[in-house]
C-alpha cells in the first residue's frame, strides 16, 4: 500500500453548527426504535415454534441483517453528530467500508431469495414444502452471506493500491468509495468502473429476477378464482415489494452511476435513506403487518 495518509477525518454534516445536537437527540432515539424494532422481530420467529417456516426465517434473517447494517454505521454517524467530527484509521476506514458493502449485498440476494419463495408459495404451493426444505433454506442464506461478502473484495483491493497523499477529510457519513476516490492521489479510472460494473451487474440482476417473479406471481394472483385468496397473496407480497423498491431505488441512486460524479451533499442525503430510513420502516413495513407475527407478539407481551 503506497499512502501518506494513515488515517481520516469524517465531517459529515460539519456545516449544521447548534442543530447538530438536536439531530443527535433524533438519530439516538430513531436508532433505538431500529434495533428495538428489528430485536424483537428476530426473538419472537426463534422463539415461536409456528413460525419456524422459510418466509418468517427469511424475515428474522433481514431483521438481523438490519441489526448489523446500522452497527456498521449509525453509531459512528452519532458521535460526529455530536462532537462534529470522527478521526478513523486507513485500515478501520477500509474495513467499515467492506463491511458496509458486505451487509448491503447480502441483505439485496436476501431479498431476491424472499421472492423466489413467495413464487413458488403462490405458483407452486403444491410442491412448496418439498422444494423449501429447511435444507434448501439453510443453503440459500449461506449462499446469500457468502456472495455478499465476496462480491465487494475486488473494489477493496483496488483502493488498497491507491495512494492517499492529499487531504484526509471525507465529506460524508462515514467511510464509503465515492469520497475515497474523490481523496485519492492517482487515477481511479480502474476503480470507477470496476465498482460501476460489480453494482450495476448485483442491482440489475437481481432486480431483474424479482420483477420476473413478481410478474409471474401477478398472473396467478389474477387467475385465481377466490377473492380472499387473491386478497391473501396481495397482502403477502405487497410488504415485500414495498422494501425491495424503498433499497433498490435508494441503492441504485448512489452507486449504480459513475462515481466520478460525486456530490457530497446529494451523497449524504441519499445515504440517510438507505442506512436510516430503510431499516426503520422493515419491521413495521414487512413483519409487524402479519398477522401471525402480530399474534405471536402479543403472546409474549401477555405472558411478561
Amino acid at each position: 500500500m503506497n499512502q501518506t495518509v494513515t488515517g481520516f477525518v469524517i465531517l459529515g454534516f460539519s456545516s449544521l453548527g447548534s442543530l447538530r445536537h438536536p439531530l443527535f437527540g433524533i438519530l439516538l432515539f430513531i436508532y433505538c426504535l431500529i434495533i428495538t424494532g428489528n430485536v424483537t422481530i428476530a426473538l419472537i420467529i426463534w422463539i415461536e415454534p409456528r413460525l419456524h417456516t422459510p418466509m418468517y426465517m427469511f424475515a428474522g434473517m433481514l431483521s438481523f441483517l438490519d441489526i448489523c447494517y446500522t452497527a456498521v454505521t449509525i453509531p459512528q454517524i452519532l458521535v460526529i453528530f455530536w462532537i462534529g467530527r470522527v478521526h478513523i484509521a486507513f485500515s478501520g476506514c477500509l474495513l467499515q467500508m467492506y463491511f458496509f458493502h458486505s451487509l448491503g449485498i447480502t441483505e439485496n440476494y436476501l431479498l431476491t431469495i424472499m421472492a423466489y419463495d413467495r413464487y413458488i408459495a403462490i405458483c407452486n404451493p403444491l410442491r412448496y414444502s418439498t422444494i423449501m426444505t429447511s435444507r434448501c433454506c439453510k443453503l440459500l442464506v449461506f449462499a446469500c452471506w457468502l456472495c455478499g461478502f465476496l462480491s465487494p473484495v475486488t473494489k477493496l483491493i483496488l483502493v488498497t493500491f491507491l495512494p492517499f497523499c492529499g487531504s484526509n477529510e471525507i465529506h460524508h457519513l462515514f467511510c464509503d468509495l465515492s469520497p475515497l476516490l474523490h481523496l485519492a492521489c492517482a487515477d481511479t479510472f480502474l476503480n470507477v468502473i470496476t465498482d460501476f460494473v460489480i453494482n450495476s451487474c448485483i442491482i440489475i440482476l437481481t432486480s431483474a429476477f424479482i420483477a420476473l417473479t413478481y410478474t409471474k406471481i401477478l398472473i396467478t394472483i389474477i387467475l385465481m378464482n377466490s377473492a380472499e385468496g387473491r386478497r391473501k397473496a396481495f397482502s403477502t407480497c405487497s410488504a415485500h415489494i414495498t422494501v425491495v423498491l424503498i433499497l433498490f431505488g435508494s441503492v441504485a441512486f448512489m452507486y449504480v452511476r459513475p462515481q466520478t460524479v460525486y456530490a457530497p451533499e446529494y451523497d449524504q442525503l441519499v445515504t440517510i435513506n438507505y442506512t436510516i430510513l430503510t431499516p426503520l420502516l422493515n419491521p413495521a413495513v414487512y413483519s409487524l403487518r402479519n398477522k401471525e407475527i402480530k399474534r405471536a407478539l402479543k403472546k409474549y407481551l401477555q405472558i411478561y
